[in-house]
């Protein structure tokens, strides 16, 4: 029996998708196998129809064997792909040894619709006078059918202006939520598929309903009361397909025979929450033998089909549920549940109250220093939720088109005659269903709050797009916390589709001379575009996608995108090396900021240059990737114009930076527009700096992120490790120590004596400073990848750094590949402190190889699973190099124990 296997089979990084839009679907798996260093040298993959028959006519794809170790995201070649054609496939492999591998298990996938021609449905919206366009008021629709036939299949594609929930017969359709989604609704429009054979009735009559709400699309957004930013009229545009037992299809679509009324929902809206009166129900509105005659008609809208594209990433679901930790009574009087973790979604409740019975909740994410309910930071935007009881019994409800931002709910109109049971309400947490991958551990408590803060911020902030805050009035996708949480992002969760779908509104949004706006999508004004570190966004994020996923599509869709930034910034300057005018955030909320401003003091077109720079060098190694030879050679040229502008313009002669602030430091070293005794010289500066703040930082949002990254790979390890592990503001352990459970705007949100920042812009719930993390997994527990040979972890880096002041630490990382593990701890050996154990245990999954550098150890001191470093299974060869040992691994497990004096384990 073969021990080479295959597992978790995907197809553009989902199990068995419905309803794909690309043409050309991705196929991945992972190897299984019970011996060490296995790689795979072939594959066979078929592609067959729905019946899962890979034999005659039924293969639609045989790719015979194919000589590669490729395992990831193998890309479709075979006959063109139909519209809703529902595909079955599987794969075998062999080894680098020849072993072959069983055929797979089955997996499956489903094509969307994929051509305008594919819609026979109108564009619907109630008949005017039936509701105000501008009323917030939900609206209902719904259509009852007759099925003479028996179904073997059933399909719903749907989209909408505004939100859309779908009902069939009385059933929810799906469980995704705030569909279709938000994209750049004048240029995309995400479309949902649904398999709904399960719900619908053979040979019966049957019926659809859909509610709409105002959403992203008419809702307030932005400032000043902005709405109607993409339409001014909600509509639905739906299809039903049938296939018949017989083999016969029939297409019910959105069209004028549709009904139309207003439903419970009356009030509902992005930032202010949801009014919903019970008493307005009408049960049984979305089954067939409804009586409709009373509902209004509609009437079909002109509007584009032609921006239609499949759902790109996954959906917004409800994750998981947290019940509250306490009731609190405040000193006000006001009764507020603490859910313990400051979270973004809904609240659901369960009622038994009289009819006419008003409950109201408010949302919060801290309360004052007094104890009380405090929104101030909330700005303009309500968060309230209110529930009108239609009574006669058991009531359960929670928020259909809004979501909150909060920790801390406020529940009013209670009934003091009714006592008020906290297991009647429960946390419902929401955001992009994208799956966790990453885990980081230590044996600093703090560190690993701060890891479940930065953990959580992610969650509450990738809803659908990367929001800035999800509680306050904004909720934006702005580019620059985007791009510098992205490497972060995609240890902690699985992001590729998350970040694909949201590049390509980028892409849309893009003006004609390649400027970036500053939030994406755009809602903001038109001139609100094109600032460094923000517009970089275009090129960092999709190259830091390839890297971690080795995908290499996003570069290919986000090509043009990319250049025409580079272009963009080339064309700004006075100097075409040099980024000096415009617009642009510097280092925002740098501590080192004047009075007043919320922009730090490194000179604004320092950084305009070196993002300048690190864009066209990113922008070169995409060009080569994708093999643009000519590109590579004209953009590389760029790149040594602008590296050459930037130290005749900020670095003396003897190497002294113009600009003395910790940021305008790290720039330069991070990327690598200084080299030799400069760069010495550099980093021995900013250390400085960081000692002169008693060893704290004073940087923004540009510097932040390769700050510590900064100091370690230039030889100041113990410097960075002090940094990370401070206590007292401003560092990430203070709002730790402050009770924080989602990473702070600021680094004094709440400052000691309990007052705030600013009301006016002070979130507590602001992913942007948890790029420290991106530090913790990658420098502390050493879990990298090799950019240069084997980008999305084909080729992994393992270099632990038990000089970090802590007694162990551990990441792992569920990969394209499989698990990656790289853990460290270190033990007393003899009691009096004289020798230390040092332990490793890396996980290496088949198909990867890993590079590991132990520093301090030899080939003598270190034992690989029990055996002489170099004589051990897997091991495929052991070096020394001035004072580190190097290791080639194989995939597998390895135990590794490295017995040290102590003063080279001492570390900060």
């Amino acid at each position: 029996m073969s021990t080479l296997g295959i597992t978790k089979l995907t197809c553009e990084y989902r199990s068995e998708p419905l309803g794909l839009g690309t043409t050309r679907p991705r196929f991945s798996w992972q190897l299984t196998s019970g011996r060490m260093h296995v790689l795979q040298s072939a594959y066979h993959l078929q592609v067959a129809g729905e019946e899962g028959d890979f034999d005659g006519d039924h293969l639609i794809w045989d790719t015979g064997v194919v000589d590669s170790d490729q395992s990831v995201l193998v890309e479709y070649a075979g006959a063109a792909l139909q519209s809703g054609q529902h595909c079955s496939w599987r794969v075998k492999v062999w080894d680098q040894q020849g072993q072959e591998s069983e055929w797979s298990d089955t997996s499956y996938f489903e094509m969307g619709l994929l051509r305008i021609s594919d819609w026979s449905a109108d564009w619907i919206t109630p008949e005017p006078g039936m509701i105000d366009p501008q009323a917030e008021e939900e609206f209902i629709l719904r259509k009852a059918f007759r099925v003479s036939k028996d179904v073997r299949k059933a399909r719903i594609y749907a989209t909408s202006l505004g939100f859309y929930e779908l009902e069939l017969n009385g059933e929810r359709v799906g469980d995704w939520a705030f569909t279709p989604g938000w994209t750049s609704y004048r240029h995309r429009l995400q479309v949902q598929a649904y398999d709904v054979t399960d719900l619908i009735r053979s040979r019966a009559d049957n019926a659809i309903g859909a509610a709409l709400a105002n959403g992203w699309y008419k809702g307030n957004l932005a400032w000043e009361n902005h709405r109607n930013l993409f339409g001014d009229q909600r509509a639905l545009l739906l299809q039903l397909h049938l296939e018949y037992a017989d083999g016969s299809t029939e297409i019910i679509g959105s069209d004028p025979s549709w009904k139309a009324s207003t439903g419970p929902v009356r009030m509902s809206e992005i930032y202010h929450g949801e009014t919903y009166d019970a008493r307005l129900e009408e049960g049984g509105w979305s089954q067939p033998g409804f009586d409709d005659a009373d509902w209004a008609g509609v009437v079909k809208l002109d509007h584009a089909k032609d921006i239609l594209v499949m759902q790109e990433n996954e959906p917004v679901r409800v994750i998981q549920e947290l019940k509250p930790v306490t009731v609190l009574r405040t000193p006000e009087g006001d009764t507020v549940l603490d859910m313990g973790q400051n979270m973004v979604g809904r609240m659901q409740m369960r009622l038994n109250l009289p009819a006419g019975t008003a409950i109201t909740l408010k949302h919060a994410e801290v309360l004052d220093s007094r104890g009380n309910f405090y929104t101030g930071n909330l700005r303009k935007a309500k968060q309230s939720v209110t529930y009108i009881c239609k009574g006669g019994g058991e009531e359960t409800y929670e928020p259909h088109f809004s979501f909150q931002g909060f920790r801390y709910v406020k529940v009013e109109g209670w009934p003091d005659a009714e006592p008020l049971n906290p297991d009647s309400f429960t946390g419902r947490v929401m955001h992009t269903d994208m799956p966790q991958t990453g885990r980081f551990e230590c044996s600093h408590e703090l560190l690993n709050q701060l890891q479940h803060n930065i953990e959580w911020g992610q969650r509450g902030n990738f809803l659908d797009i990367p929001t800035d805050c999800p509680q306050r009035d904004e909720r934006l996708g702005w580019t620059g916390d985007a791009q510098v949480f992205v490497r972060t992002a995609a240890f902690n969760f699985g992001v590729a589709p998350f970040f694909s779908k949201w590049l390509h509104d980028l892409k849309a949004d893009q003006r004609e001379d390649g400027g970036v706006p500053h939030v994406v999508p755009q809602v903001l004004d038109d001139n609100a575009c094109s600032s460094a570190a923000w517009g970089d966004a275009a090129v960092i994020c999709p190259w830091t996608i390839y890297l971690c996923y080795g995908d290499k599509r996003i570069l290919e869709e986000q090509y043009d995108s990319m250049k025409a930034w580079v272009d963009h910034i080339r064309a700004q300057g006075d100097n075409e090396y040099l980024w000096n005018t415009g617009f642009h955030f510097g280092d925002w909320l740098a501590l080192d900021a004047k009075e007043g401003s919320y922009v730090g003091a490194t000179p604004r077109d320092l950084i305009a240059t070196c993002f300048y720079a690190y864009s066209t060098s990113l922008f070169v190694k995409t060009a080569e990737v994708l093999g643009r030879t000519e590109d590579a050679a004209v953009y590389r040229q760029l790149y040594e114009k602008v590296a050459e502008a930037f130290l005749n313009e900020f670095v003396t002669p003897g190497g002294r930076l113009a600009a003395h602030t910790q940021t305008a430091m790290i720039l330069p070293l991070m990327f690598g527009l200084v080299e030799g005794e400069v760069q010495r010289r550099m980093a021995a500066t900013l250390a400085e700096y960081v000692k002169e703040q008693n060893h704290h930082l004073t940087t923004g949002f540009v510097g932040t992120p390769y700050l510590c990254h900064v100091l370690t790979e230039n030889g100041y390890h113990d410097l960075a490790v002090k940094l990370a592990m401070q206590e007292d503001y401003p560092s990430w352990l203070y709002s730790v120590k402050q009770g924080a459970t989602t990473i702070w705007e600021h680094w004094d949100g709440i400052k000691p004596d309990g007052s705030f920042w600013s009301d006016d812009m002070n979130s507590y719930n602001h992913y942007a400073f948890g790029a420290i993390g991106d530090w913790l997994y990658r420098a502390v527990a050493g879990l990298d990848l090799n950019e240069a040979e084997g980008p999305g972890y084909k080729r992994i880096r393992l270099r632990p750094r038990i000089d970090s002041a802590l007694s162990y630490a551990k990441a792992a990382l569920d990969s394209m590949y499989g698990m990656i593990r790289s853990e460290w701890s270190l033990a007393d050996v003899d009691g009096d402190g004289d020798s230390r154990l040092a332990s490793y245990e890396f996980e290496i999954p088949p198909n990867t190889t890993a590079e590991v550098e132990l520093p301090g150890a030899s080939i003598a001191s270190t034992q690989v699973n029990g055996q002489p470093a170099d004589q051990a299974s897997g091991v495929l060869s052991a070096r020394e190099d001035d004072g580190t040992l190097k290791l080639e691994l194989g995939s597998g497990v390895y135990r590794v124990t490295v017995q040290q004096p102590s003063p080279a384990l001492s570390g900060a």
